[in-house]
């Protein structure tokens, strides 16, 4: 694998001293890092995992501290400074991230927060840049129907959230089949709902196509909650989507699917302000 600034990389330490060790950074050479960055127990000889960065200087220092992003990704971060060359924003190591004037989508203001892409620049620097649409595609061909993937909250739109897919590509969450609150920034566990024939994604926070096990597991639970509730249970397939999450953490659609079953089976009955054990 190509080594590349911005990223994580496993080298070997070369010697031990007072104040640091010393790693085999590749092309990078012999570089230090601080003793209070070591393990305790760290000898000559083993393999330590390591994030390279530019020091101020330009020169390439070593640190196990874990950023907001490597090379690549988006995070949402804090703006800490701004000054007449661009803004800075906090990504969790000791020099704080550039973002060029030429790169701000919108002004920044000091203490506000925004989703930040870490790119290299011409020169070979760490920068970011809030130009998201710039950097993430509208379509990928890289994910399948079903497929879970991290997402990253972005803008809200007339449907939904435009969230990002794995740091890669733009998806849709649509607000009808949210059964939570979102906001900007927040990294959520999703789903590929649906594939368009353009390439443009459809996401979901519900992971499609409920086995007979998973069903019966949320069927279960509603059962034991109406034992615990002296057969009662205040819910029905017209609350609210947060209510339902909140007391079993799925959706309304297998909530529904959950009390119709039981139903079915003549287990419960359906009352107009909740269900009732039989």
């Amino acid at each position: 694998m190509q080594q590349e600034i911005g990223r994580f990389h496993t080298f070997t330490v070369l010697e031990i001293g007072v104040h640091s060790a010393i790693l085999d950074a590749g092309r990078w050479g012999r570089l230090p890092l601080e003793r209070s960055q070591c393990p305790a127990n760290l000898e000559a000889g083993d393999e330590l995992q390591v994030f390279v960065y530019l020091e101020a200087e330009g020169r390439p220092a070593l640190t196990t501290s874990q950023p907001a992003a490597q090379v690549g990704e988006v995070a949402w971060l804090e703006v800490v400074e701004i000054n007449n060359l661009g803004a800075f924003v906090d990504w969790g190591l000791p020099k704080d991230l550039f973002i060029p004037f030429a790169e701000q989508q919108h002004p920044l203001k000091k203490g506000g927060h925004t989703l930040v892409k870490v790119y290299v620049d011409n020169q070979g620097r760490l920068a970011g840049s809030t130009r998201i649409d710039h950097w993430i595609n509208d379509s990928s061909q890289s994910f399948r129907q079903g497929q879970r993937v991290s997402l990253r909250v972005a803008e809200r739109t007339e449907l939904g959230y435009k969230a990002i897919i794995n740091h890669e590509c733009w998806g849709l969450l649509y607000s009808n089949e949210l059964y939570r609150r979102v906001k900007k920034g927040q990294v959520l566990e999703g789903f590929i709902q649906r594939i368009r024939d353009d390439g443009k994604i459809d996401l979901s926070v519900n992971q499609p196509g409920f086995s007979k096990d998973k069903m019966d597991d949320i069927s279960s639970r509603v059962l034991a909650r109406l034992e615990e509730n002296d057969g009662f249970l205040a819910l029905t397939d017209k609350s609210p989507p947060p209510e339902i999450y909140a007391v079993f953490g799925v959706s309304k659609k297998v909530f529904k699917q959950a009390i119709g079953a039981l139903y079915k089976q003549r287990v419960i009955t359906l009352e107009k302000d909740g269900i009732r054990l039989v």
